[in-house]
């Protein structure tokens, strides 16, 4: 059983497209610490104190906004969006993606640059499709990660 938290920790989740929520919850509950599911429309929650839920307006990037004005050394923010977790990562939080992977300062130029190619060639109309589906090992990377991001969020 982990010691009580002083909620120094939090996890932000940039909720509207994570497939990991329920994930996010069973880890976070069991480490007691608080969750807030940031979105642009309202998504159903568990009733527990340790979770919030908070809707921000439809406008551009308002979920993104509302996660990195609040992101400090002590934040984990669950977020696929690599300019989001550029953002977290300048204001002293760590940053996961949903598949697991961890947003590091040194990772994350070459994340910013591989994206903007990408943008390029797809506007270019040379790649068509996305990300490979979301699968099972994805969801048991997350877990496992986020579970070791916690652990060294309280040290």
């Amino acid at each position: 059983m982990s010691a009580p938290s002083t909620h120094a920790v939090q996890i932000l989740v940039d909720a509207d497209a994570c497939p990991v929520k329920d994930e996010i919850y069973k880890v976070a509950l069991r480490h007691d610490v608080p969750v807030t599911i940031v979105s642009n429309s309202p998504i159903r929650v568990p009733a527990h104190p340790l979770i919030a839920r908070v809707v921000v307006g439809s406008g551009f990037d308002e979920a993104d906004d509302w996660i990195a004005e609040r992101c400090a050394p002590g934040t984990i923010a669950i977020t696929s969006d690599i300019l989001l977790a550029d953002r977290c990562l300048k204001a002293g939080a760590m940053a996961l993606s949903p598949t697991g992977k961890p947003f590091t300062t040194a990772s994350i130029g070459g994340a910013i640059a591989t994206r903007a190619i990408m943008a390029d060639l797809r506007a270019g109309g040379d790649i068509i499709g996305g990300p490979a589906p979301f699968g099972k090992a994805d969801r048991s990377r997350f877990l496992s990660a986020l579970d070791e991001m916690l652990v060294r969020a309280r040290r």
